[in-house]
C-alpha cells in the first residue's frame, strides 16, 4: 500500500511522505510506550507505594504528551497529504494519460480510468487522512508492548510473541479472501456500467427494435453479475473476518490462561500478573481494531493498486529532440511488421511510398490490414519490426506535437464537441482567422449547414453532435482538416456511409485537398479509388498490387476482382412487387 501511496503521489512528495510516515510510526510507539509505562503505576498502586507510584506516573505524563504531539503532527501531515490529493491528483493523472499510446485507450482501459480516477482519488483521500493510522498503530503499539513484556516476564512476553504468527496466518488468510471477492464486485461493478452507458447511448436502435420494454439482455446480465458477486464478497468476507477477531480475542484468552497457570503454581507474583493482563488487555485492544478495519483495508488497497498499475503503464517513448522534417508531405513504411497480438500478425514485410500531393487509395478486404497502415502513420501503436516515416522521418524520431502537425485525420466514426460548429471547426486550427473558418467550411459544405440551423453558426450541435446526421458530422470533420492545412490526410473509409448529397460535398473536398497535400485513403468508393495516383491492394496483410486503376485492371489481378464486384454492386436496387 505505501509503495502504491507514493507511486500514486509521484516523486515530488516522496518527502512529505516519508515525513508523514516518520511521525505516524513515532505516534504510534510512543503510545505502545505510554501503555508499558502504565505497568509500574498499576503495581505501586495495587502494592499500596504511592511514591513510587507518583513517579512513574510523571513518566506517563511525559510520554502521553509526546504522543499527542507525534499524533498532532501526523494527523496534520496526514490532512496535508490528502488535500494535496484532491488538488493534484487528477492533473497528475491526466499529465500521465496524456503521455501513453493512443492505442491504449480501448472502452475497457477507459472504463477502468474513469472508475479509477473517481473511486480511486477518494481512497488515497481517506487513506491518508483516516485509515493508515488505525492501521499502523493497531500494528506497532501491540508490537511495542510485546517487546516490553519480554523484559516484564518473559514467559509472558513469550507467550504473546507465539501467537503473532497466528494472528498473521488468519488475517492474511481473511484478507486474501475479502480481496479477491473485491476484486469480483469491482470487474462486475466495471461491467455494469459499461452497459449502463451503453444502454443509454444506444437508446435510438434499442428502441427502433423493441428492445426498452422487453429488458436489454447485456445490461440484465451485467446487473445480476454484479448482485451475484456482491453475495460471493459476502460469503468470502463474513466469516473470515469474524475468524479473525476471534482469533485476537484467543490470543488473549491464551495470555491469560498461561498467566494463571503461573500463578497457580506460584511462579509470578498475583499483582504482577493482573497488571501484566491490563497491559495485555491494551495489546489486544488495537489488534482488535485492525481485525475490524482489515476488509476495508484490503478493499483500500486493491484501488490503490489499479490507480497505481495505471501509472505503470508505459508512455509513448518520445525522443529527447524531435527532428526535423526532410521530405514535407512524404509517407514510406519499410519492411513494416505488426500484429495486435503476440504471434497474430496484421502487417507482414509491408513496404510502400507516398511522394508528396498525390494520393494513394488502399483498398482490400476487411481484415486485411488497410486501417492499421493508418494507425501506424499516425503512431498509434509502434511497429514490430520495420519503420514508418512521415516527412523522411521515422514517427519515433518525431514528437508527438511535431508528428501530428505534420498530419490531418478524418475518420468514418467523427466526434463532435458538445460545442458551436464554429468551436467544432476550429478544434483543426484554434488560431485560425474567422475567414480561414469561413472558407474552410464551404470547401467542405459546412456552409450550407450553417444557414439552416437555428443560431448558424453559434448552434450547438450538442454531444456527439448528436443534433447532426452522419453525413454532416463526415462534413465538419472534413472541414476540420482544410482548416488544418496539414501536408498529409489520412482518411479512414470518410465517405464509405454516406449518401450521395454528403458524398459530393465530402468528394469537392477532397479535391481541394489534392492540391496541397499528400492523401492517403482508405477506399470503397469507385470515384474516390478511381481518382487516386496509387492503388495498393492489401491481401493478407501483404501488398497484393500496386500501380494505377488502368495497370491494375489490365493486370486481371485482385483488383480486378475488387473492381467487378463493386461495379455490381453499385448497380444494386430495391424495386417493388409492381415493377416486376
Amino acid at each position: 500500500m505505501i509503495r502504491d501511496l507514493m507511486k500514486i503521489l509521484g516523486p515530488a512528495h516522496d518527502r512529505a511522505v516519508k515525513v508523514y510516515l516518520a511521525w505516524l510510526v513515532a505516534y504510534s510507539v510512543l503510545q505502545g510506550l505510554a501503555m508499558v509505562a502504565l505497568f509500574p503505576v498499576l503495581t505501586a498502586l495495587l502494592t499500596g507505594d504511592l511514591t513510587t507510584a507518583w513517579r512513574w506516573v510523571l513518566l506517563v505524563l511525559v510520554l502521553v504528551a509526546a504522543t499527542c504531539v507525534a499524533r498532532y503532527q501526523q494527523a496534520m501531515r496526514g490532512f496535508a497529504l490528502a488535500i494535496v490529493t484532491l488538488t493534484s491528483l487528477h492533473h497528475r493523472l491526466g499529465d500521465h494519460v496524456a503521455t501513453l499510446p493512443l492505442g491504449w485507450f480501448s472502452s475497457e482501459k477507459v472504463g477502468r480510468l474513469s472508475r479509477s480516477a473517481t473511486n480511486g482519488t477518494l481512497m488515497v483521500t481517506n487513506v491518508f487522512a483516516h485509515m493508515l493510522t488505525p492501521l499502523a498503530s493497531g500494528i506497532l503499539s501491540p508490537a511495542t508492548v510485546a517487546v516490553a513484556m519480554l523484559f516484564l516476564d518473559w514467559r509472558l512476553g513469550l507467550t504473546t510473541i507465539l501467537c503473532a504468527p497466528l494472528l498473521w496466518l488468519v488475517h492474511r488468510w481473511a484478507v486474501t479472501s475479502v480481496g479477491r471477492g473485491e476484486h469480483l464486485t469491482d470487474a462486475a461493478g466495471a461491467e455494469a456500467g459499461n452497459r449502463v452507458v451503453e444502454f443509454a447511448r444506444n437508446q435510438q436502435v434499442l428502441r427502433a427494435f423493441g428492445r426498452t420494454t422487453e429488458g436489454y439482455r447485456p445490461l440484465e446480465d451485467a446487473i445480476e453479475g454484479q448482485r451475484v458477486a456482491g453475495n460471493k464478497l459476502l460469503w468470502l468476507a463474513a466469516p473470515r473476518l469474524l475468524a479473525n477477531g476471534l482469533a485476537v480475542q484467543l490470543a488473549f484468552a491464551v495470555v491469560i490462561a498461561i498467566g494463571l497457570l503461573l500463578a497457580v503454581n506460584d511462579a509470578i507474583d498475583p499483582v504482577t500478573l493482573i497488571a501484566l493482563i491490563a497491559l495485555t488487555a491494551r495489546f489486544v485492544g488495537p489488534l482488535a481494531e485492525v481485525a475490524g478495519i482489515s476488509g476495508m483495508a484490503r478493499m483500500a488497497a486493491n484501488d490503490l493498486n489499479r490507480l497505481a498499475a495505471i501509472f505503470d503503464e508505459k508512455p509513448l517513448a518520445v525522443p529527447e529532440v524531435s527532428q526535423t522534417v526532410v521530405k514535407p508531405g512524404e509517407v514510406e513504411l519499410a519492411g513494416v511488421g505488426f500484429g495486435y497480438e503476440v504471434g497474430t500478425p496484421v502487417l507482414d514485410g509491408v513496404s510502400l511510398r507516398i511522394p508528396p500531393r498525390t494520393m494513394t487509395a488502399v483498398v482490400g478486404p476487411s481484415g486485411s490490414g488497410k486501417s492499421t497502415v493508418i494507425r501506424l502513420v499516425m503512431r498509434l501503436f509502434d511497429v514490430d519490426s520495420g519503420s514508418v516515416l512521415v516527412g523522411g522521418r521515422d514517427v519515433r524520431e518525431l514528437s508527438t506535437e511535431d508528428l501530428m502537425a505534420q498530419l490531418s485525420v478524418v475518420m468514418q466514426d467523427v466526434y463532435l464537441f458538445d460545442d458551436t460548429l464554429e468551436a467544432n471547426i476550429r478544434v483543426g486550427k484554434p488560431s485560425a482567422t474567422d475567414e480561414e473558418v469561413r472558407e474552410a467550411a464551404r470547401i467542405a459544405g459546412v456552409d450550407e449547414i450553417v444557414d439552416r440551423l437555428p443560431g448558424g453558426w453559434t448552434a450547438r450541435v450538442g454531444e456527439g453532435g448528436a443534433s447532426l446526421s452522419g453525413g454532416e458530422r463526415q462534413r465538419v470533420s472534413v472541414a476540420r482538416a482544410v482548416l488544418k492545412d496539414a501536408p498529409i490526410v489520412l482518411l479512414d473509409e470518410a465517405t464509405a456511409a454516406l449518401d450521395p448529397e454528403n458524398e459530393r460535398y465530402v468528394q469537392n473536398a477532397l479535391r481541394c485537398l489534392m492540391d496541397r497535400s499528400t492523401l492517403l485513403v482508405i477506399a470503397h468508393k469507385l470515384p474516390t479509388v478511381v481518382a487516386a495516383d496509387q492503388i495498393l491492394v492489401l491481401d493478407g496483410g501483404r501488398i497484393a498490387e500496386a500501380g494505377t486503376h488502368e495497370e491494375l485492371l489490365a493486370a486481371g489481378g485482385r483488383y480486378t476482382e475488387f473492381w467487378a464486384e463493386r461495379r455490381r454492386t453499385r448497380g444494386w436496387r430495391l424495386v417493388s412487387e409492381e415493377s416486376r
